[in-house]
């Protein structure tokens, strides 16, 4: 029980930092932003954070809001 509340609380706040880099990243759309949120997706995915097809979408979406003009 004590791992579990530990691991819970980490997981719970690194998805709390993934949705909050997709906000920054949609919020600014600048490159450095996006690559961030990417990267923190990746992680996200393959630690089992979050489902890997839900990363893939999340930025495949941000990659078409920043490749397309405004």
């Amino acid at each position: 029980m004590r791992q579990a509340r530990t691991r819970s609380a980490r997981n719970r706040a690194q998805r709390s930092a993934i949705k909050t880099a997709l906000k920054k990243a949609r919020a600014d759309l600048t490159p450095e932003a996006v690559t961030t949120a990417i990267s923190l997706l990746d992680r996200g995915a393959r630690k089992g954070r979050i489902h890997p097809n839900t990363a893939a979408r999340k930025k495949s979406r941000l990659a078409r809001r920043l490749a397309k003009p405004r």
